[in-house]
């Protein structure tokens, strides 16, 4: 990859948006699993950075990408500099990321799943958290938060009824929780 800037700038905090999976076809395009909810973006990137466990991520162009139905919807990424299958194959199990502040902005009441991880659930009234977020699931109907706490999981419905606050920037959620929700979740 030629170019004169791609080492990430300090403090660089990437969102991954697909993961390279394979070369495809032989003019050096890639391609990748999509892990964003906002796929209709990839085709209009100009830039990413191309981040794994090889060292630093580094910057490249987009020359062209497109949506591919096949396989389940995939990404078809054709980058500058990268003209072969024996080029393309080492960018095999790269993430394909933007900087943080160029992810997608989100109405009001959404939250993207990475901001709500490590956040503490407070209930309201409580004088200690009842744990912190460890994922959420998305098992149908509203999303569950899946709370670490010190008698084991406890999951929220993440609503509006039960979540009364939710700061991200503070990392804390304020909860009001259905009677004998933590009864259930004991069991």
């Amino acid at each position: 990859m030629k170019s004169s800037n791609n080492a990430p700038p300090e403090n660089f905090s990437g969102v991954t948006l697909a993961r390279i999976l394979r070369p495809r076809g032989l003019r050096g395009e890639v391609a990748a699993e999509i892990l964003t909810d906002f796929p209709e973006r990839l085709p209009k990137l100009h830039e990413v950075w191309l981040a794994g466990e090889r060292g630093a991520p580094r910057r490249v162009r987009v020359q062209r990408c497109w949506l591919s139905p096949g396989r389940g919807g995939q990404a078809i990424f054709h980058f500058a500099d990268i003209n072969c299958v024996e080029e393309a194959e080492p960018l095999r199990g790269l993430e394909v990321q933007v900087p943080i502040e160029q992810r997608a902005q989100l109405e009001a009441g959404n939250y993207f799943v990475g901001d709500l991880v490590g956040c503490e659930v407070w209930e309201v009234g409580a004088s200690a958290a009842l744990g912190s977020v460890r994922d959420v699931e998305f098992p149908g109907g509203a999303p569950l938060l899946a709370v670490d706490s010190t008698e084991g999981e406890v999951l929220v419905p993440l609503a509006a009824e039960f979540c009364l606050n939710i700061d991200v920037k503070a990392k804390r959620i304020d909860v009001k929780l259905p009677e004998g929700l933590l009864d259930l979740n004991r069991r």
